[in-house]
């Protein structure tokens, strides 16, 4: 097993870099962001890095071009494979035009996107992925053919669609109808995971929408602030005695504020914001794996009911002598099958839902210790430079005060 990366200042996991290293290691990084074509064809391309002393990977280092496409590729990939895994989230596309290439933008979905990778690359189990394999390594060809292949369900053919579509509006009508119910587990234990997640979700959801207005509050107020030092250096140059010496001192303190008040929104927003978000879209492949227990479950239920109308079935024909009692066993032996493999399947989402949630929360602690602590941090430096600015000034201010 590939140990778990030790962590960075940035909160970011981090890995041994050396490939000469002795104990296994994988390390990734996502870097130098660059802008491909032009119009609406236009898109981001990142070199992914790849160090390793792991036999199955091309040498000790991999250098590879990636897409955002690619990314999503493998997070699909990843979550149909590996159900009752939390899969790591992706960052948002941005779809309005004047942020997509915004250096602030593109730099905020490099972070994310490394960060993407390496809580793979450092997960237990989706670190021995062929498809992981297969992203750090393939060409640029051979990536473009993985990527188009027909997989998932808006790849199927039309009239699997609506075949299926069909099938789940039969099972709507029933269950509005009364003619069935929903099948739903309720175990307290179940209950109570779901409940956390769902008020998890609002909570961080909430933090992080005021996080945002933090942000976009510093940067108002740095704006104003450089507009209003602007305005008092003008005013300034009105005057050739000391006041004028006064209001040009004051406008060049208001201009170096406005700096500090732009650099702590930034660090708000990488730091601090980004990271809430993070975990709200985190919290969201948690729902997505709880659906993926929830139609394991009802699949399991379902299985179990029809095995148990067809033991009466076979009954039935025993007693009866029927010719049809070979062909009636045997399906029911491969019905028996399938239910055993349903309940099997059940059982390790559970049981890596459980280990999952572990993970999660051990994560999370230090992750928003970490945020938390970072905006602590800004706040505190960026009160003590405001703080002595502005004192530096209040001698000046007196002295015309008292003149």
């Amino acid at each position: 097993m590939i140990p778990s990366p030790q962590r960075s200042g940035s909160g970011l996991p981090q890995s041994p870099r050396s490939p000469y290293s002795q104990a296994p290691f994988l390390s990734v990084s996502v870097t130098d962001p660059a802008k491909m074509g032009n119009g609406v064809q236009a898109y981001i391309s990142y070199k992914v890095i790849t160090k390793t002393n792991l036999p199955e990977y091309q040498g000790p280092e991999k250098i590879v071009i990636r897409r955002y496409s690619d990314f999503v590729w493998l997070r699909d990939r990843l979550f149909e494979k590996y159900k009752g895994v939390f899969i790591p989230p992706l960052p948002e596309k941005s779809t309005v035009e004047k942020f997509r290439f915004s250096a602030e933008f593109i730099e905020m979905r490099r972070q994310a996107l490394d960060l993407f990778v390496n809580r793979i690359a450092s997960h237990h189990t989706l670190q021995q992925s062929e498809d992981l394999r297969i992203f750090l390594q393939a060409d640029e060809q051979t990536m473009e053919r993985a990527r188009s292949q027909e997989t998932g369900l808006f790849k199927k053919k039309p009239s699997d669609l609506m075949q299926i579509f069909k099938e789940v509006q039969s099972k709507v009508s029933d269950v509005v109808l009364g003619k069935e119910k929903p099948v739903e587990e309720s175990t307290p234990e179940y209950e109570k995971l779901k409940r956390y997640v769902f008020e998890l979700e609002d909570h961080l959801a909430e933090a992080q929408k005021h996080a945002y207005r933090l942000v976009k509050r510093h940067r108002e107020l740095g704006q104003s602030l450089s507009e209003f030092g602007k305005a008092v250096k003008q005013l300034g140059s009105c005057e050739d005695n000391a006041l004028g010496k006064a209001f040009s001192e004051l406008g060049v303190k208001s201009e170096i504020i406005s700096i500090k008040l732009q650099k702590e929104a930034h660090n708000l927003l990488m730091n601090f914001e980004e990271p809430l978000k993070d975990y709200v879209r985190a919290v969201q492949s948690i729902k997505n794996t709880l659906a993926d227990r929830a139609n394991a479950f009802k699949q399991q239920c379902e299985l179990a009911e029809t095995i148990k109308f067809k033991e009466i079935d076979l009954n039935k024909m025993r007693l009866t002598r029927s010719e049809k009692l070979a062909e009636a066993e045997r399906e029911y032996e491969v019905l028996k099958a399938e239910g055993e493999e349903a309940s099997r399947r059940f059982g390790t989402i559970v049981r890596l839902m459980n280990d999952e949630m572990v993970r999660f929360q051990e994560q999370k602690t230090w992750d928003m210790g970490q945020a938390f602590h970072e905006f602590a941090k800004g706040q505190a430096q960026l009160a003590n430079g405001i703080a002595e600015a502005w004192r530096s000034l209040l001698p000046k201010l007196d002295a015309c005060a008292s003149a």
